[in-house]
């Protein structure tokens, strides 16, 4: 592609970002890594807060354009318990939420900072008030996870990114397989991390929930790539199957999304950006992303040009 034809698919709001830390209702350092819905008439974002002390806990945001005039809770919505959880002695982080439609309720997957260090817990709500936790579904070293918002052959999928102990392995997107969102199996790889130069090489992990589209499901992720300045956080696109999500049909060769602007590159964590929701309406998607670990801004693209630019793209399967 001629320079001249360059397209950037995502387009930033002029007025990020949309929440900071100064927003939040009671003394906070930082405020990133949201998940995002639709509930009633409102975009609900579920923010990751960080406290003065180090600890995250998650706080919710109501928006009836979804853009401005966020009305946010003023007191933490969902805090760590580690007196019943103890995988939440140091926090909760980076939500992901998906609506089960066959249960009529939220599934919010999250990371609980354990003494084992970070694993997946999953809550369930209605309201967004109250929760009923599920506790631990995925062991440490573990995050980067979501729900499919259907089952397969009877069962819930969720894309999730363990963390090998072994090195130079990879961290790499798996999915696995549930009867009732608590006990899972048949765990496999299905997005590995690439190997070498790569702007994705060694290390990915899910962004927002996956999306369903007419082409099957599409997956923004994360990679991170290590430089001598520290690591920059990029996004690409892949695509699953409808029917088989551990069917990879599409992955792309170059990021899509990276830090760019000022608040993207400085903050508590550098060169950061990292969505955990977004809200679709019809062709266009709202991209809600956490900016260097401090603040929560705003992008949109179309859909179908998204597919358009990963059939462009597609380097599935070239990783040496």
């Amino acid at each position: 592609m001629n320079d001249k034809d360059f397209k950037e698919i995502f387009t930033r709001y002029s007025a990020n970002p949309i929440i900071r830390p100064s927003d939040i209702p009671y003394r906070v350092n930082s405020v990133f890594n949201a998940a995002a819905t639709l509930l009633e008439k409102d975009t609900l974002l579920l923010m990751r807060v960080e406290d003065r002390r180090g600890i995250s806990h998650l706080t919710a945001a109501r928006s009836r354009d979804g853009v401005s005039d966020w009305v946010i809770d003023p007191k933490p919505t969902l805090l760590p318990n580690p007196a019943e959880y103890p995988e939440e002695l140091w926090g909760i982080e980076d939500p992901r939420i998906t609506y089960i439609s066959q249960l009529d309720l939220w599934a919010v997957v999250y990371t609980s900072y354990s003494r084992g260090g970070p694993l997946v817990s999953l809550a369930t709500t209605q309201d967004f008030k109250t929760f009923q936790r599920k506790g631990v579904v995925m062991p440490p070293e573990d995050k980067d996870a979501a729900l499919f918002p259907v089952q397969f052959n009877g069962r819930w999928a969720m894309l999730h990114r363990p963390v090998s102990a072994f090195a130079g392995v990879g961290a790499h997107i798996w999915i696995s397989f549930s009867p009732d969102m608590k006990h899972w199996g048949d765990h496999q790889i299905v997005v590995p991390a690439r190997r070498g130069g790569w702007w994705d090489a060694d290390k990915i992990g899910l962004s927002p929930p996956p999306l369903l589209t007419d082409r099957g499901w599409l997956i923004l992720y994360h990679g991170v790539r290590t430089t001598p300045s520290g690591c920059i956080y990029r996004l690409g696109l892949a695509l699953l199957d409808r029917e088989n999500p551990t069917m990879l049909l599409a992955r792309s060769d170059e990021w899509i999304f990276a830090p760019e602007e000022d608040y993207e590159v400085l903050g508590d964590v550098d060169k950061v950006v990292f969505p955990c929701g977004w809200v679709a309406a019809g062709d266009e998607v709202r991209l809600y992303y956490g900016c260097a670990d401090k603040s929560i801004a705003l992008a949109t693209a179309n859909i179908s040009e998204m597919l358009e630019w990963l059939q462009r793209h597609n380097e599935n399967g070239l990783e040496e």
